[in-house]
């Protein structure tokens, strides 16, 4: 029996599984002999105390065959829950290669998430095969599907105690880092119970702590401002004059910031590591996409994650361990739009946080990472047939993508208000020639938004002359915009709402035995088994919380009634954060 029987580190299967019957029906006779000669043994020379405790190492090896949680004693277990929002397996292959354009990487070259993917993830909602953003991150937070719309509630409008919570109750720290609005769909199902995803002011307030809980939140990191601010104040969302901002400090935030400028001080006087207790407001609505940002004013995704990494890993205490939950939020939105750059390049710094959040893994045993979407955006598609009655070019033209500088977000911005003061000055010559408004419509066009903005040298009159519709709708400008460089890319999209394809999904860990560990993740899922992996993994109760929320909702809560939906615009919160 010359058969090999070692296995490669970290290898899945017991190497043992690939004897034959009659081999292993040997190996286990003989294990039953040694395990009988070793308990007389034990029995004879150290008593029945020992007996118990080999017992005990019997029960503990036994479960750990079974893929049971099974952690290292005294050291904290960590959660580190990613979501892509709206990116789905074409993203992937379009940032990756976009990546290995740029870096002149070889086509085998993996990125930071091909080297962890491990299955994929069901996205639809409980009344529809297309979720929404807040559905999705319900089924991650309650372990739970849900309606569209829905905020850390049930089918029936009923809040659901979420993994955040729960991991706070079991005296965990907890943390939520995004470049939405902090009050936008996906964080909101972690740290909040409304019954409508446009009730952001509700979600602020209880975001804060001002509901049965208190506050469950040690940091929270991203966009959202107008939301804390009361109406009285310009650039203010609420409906009332609440300050958020003044009332955070009774519920324990001790830290609250605006900018790059004071995050990066209150970090410096800190020792380096940002406090407990922060509360970064970093812009009014949702964080810049990434190729807008200006570093001097916004921090980046990986700029966030790292300082709530370090910050959690410092103020843990042993056995205490985290829960942070990271978003890719404006995936999404770029996606929403049809914009293949902004898109591309929040791809690229996801791909960064990722790499973030491997190193610190790396250096913390007994933390898992689950990074995965909750759902796909765009139908996006990497090739193109521009004329259905002639055969495609089967080309990638990344170099389009390379030479544009702005998302079209921002270009519509410009090119909508570019219209309204060149609509309103009357000194302009309307009559024609060189300085008319048709003219300097078209230098605009060609020049700032096309040439500068887009990188497109080679715009067609037809293109310059729908743009220079002054009443043309903000989204027709986006689609249009975003169609016109990926047409130049030879991309395509299907649609600027969501699709209902599966996700992937992807994890790493750190803990002993990690690959065991991982092997609930392993091959297709609905999206509610994460949020059960997780509660499995911290060793949770949701149902406990659940049952606290649902007791006092007399309280605190605010039912369905209570909320009329003809009140709320829900036809751009995704798309422009409206």
């Amino acid at each position: 029996m010359n058969r090999q029987a070692s296995a490669p580190l970290l290898a899945n299967e017991d190497p043992r599984d690939s004897f034959d019957d009659q081999e292993r029906e040997l190996l286990m006779e003989e294990s039953r002999k040694q395990i009988s000669r070793e308990r007389r043994r034990m029995c004879l020379c150290l008593g029945l105390a020992v007996v118990l405790a080999s017992a005990a190492a019997i029960t503990t090896t036994y479960l750990l065959t079974k893929s049971t949680n099974t952690f290292t004693p005294g050291r904290n277990r960590n959660v580190i829950m990613m979501v892509s929002d709206g990116f789905g397996p074409a993203s992937q292959t379009y940032g990756r290669s976009y990546w290995q354009y740029l870096n002149n990487h070889t086509e085998g070259v993996k990125t930071s998430l091909d080297e962890i993917l491990i299955g994929a993830s069901r996205t639809r909602s409980s009344n529809s095969l297309v979720t929404d953003s807040a559905a999705g991150a319900t089924a991650f937070s309650c372990a739970m599907k849900s309606y569209n719309a829905a905020i850390g509630v049930d089918p029936n409008g009923n809040p659901c105690g979420t993994v955040l919570e729960s991991a706070k109750a079991n005296g965990m720290l907890t943390g939520l880092v995004v470049t939405s609005r902090v009050t936008h769909a996906t964080p909101a199902a972690f740290s909040a119970h409304v019954v409508h995803r446009d009730m952001e002011d509700d979600i602020a307030v209880q975001q804060i702590g001002d509901y049965v809980l208190g506050r469950q939140v040690d940091l929270m990191l991203g966009g959202g401002r107008c939301f804390f601010l009361p109406n009285t104040t310009e650039g203010s969302c609420r409906p009332d004059n609440r300050d958020l901002i003044k009332e955070s400090k009774d519920y324990g935030w001790d830290h609250v910031v605006f900018n790059r400028a004071e995050f990066d001080e209150l970090i410096a006087n800190n020792r380096k590591v940002l406090p407990l207790r922060t509360l970064g407001l970093f812009h009014p609505g949702h964080m810049n996409f990434e190729i807008d940002r200006v570093p001097e004013l916004e921090p980046s995704l990986s700029d966030m994650a790292a300082a709530a990494l370090s910050a959690l890993e410092k103020k843990t205490s042993r056995g205490q361990g985290f829960f942070l939950m990271i978003e890719g939020s404006r995936i999404d939105m770029a996606a929403h739009n049809n914009d293949p750059v902004a898109h591309v390049h929040e791809i690229l710094e996801y791909h960064k946080t990722i790499d973030v959040v491997k190193t610190f893994i790396a250096n913390n045993p007994d933390t898992v990472m689950i990074s995965t979407s909750d759902h796909e955006t765009g139908g996006f598609t990497l090739g193109l047939q521009p004329d259905p009655n002639t055969y495609p070019d089967y080309l990638w033209r990344p170099e389009a993508i390379s030479r544009a500088k702005i998302s079209t977000e921002i270009l519509t911005r410009d090119l909508i208000l570019f219209h309204a003061a060149n609509k309103n000055n009357d000194a302009i010559n309307i009559q024609g020639g060189q300085g008319s408004r048709r003219r300097q419509t078209y230098d605009f066009i060609q020049k700032q938004i096309l040439d500068k903005g887009l990188g497109i040298t080679d715009a067609t009159e037809e293109e310059i002359e729908y743009l220079s519709n002054a009443d043309a709708i903000p989204n027709d400008i986006l689609r249009f915009l975003g169609h016109a460089i990926s047409r130049r890319a030879n991309l395509g999209w299907t649609t600027m709402g969501h699709t209902g394809v599966d996700v992937n999904l992807y994890a790493t860990s750190s803990t002993q035995n990690g690959n065991r560990i991982l092997d609930r993740l392993r091959g297709n899922h609905e999206n509610t088994d994460i949020g059960d992996y997780m509660s499995w993994y911290l060793q949770l109760d949701l149902p406990s919380i659940t049952d606290k929320l649902v007791k006092s909702a007399n309280e605190w809560f605010k039912p369905k009634s209570s909320f009329a939906a003809t009140a709320h615009s829900h036809s751009l919160h995704e798309e422009t954060g409206h």
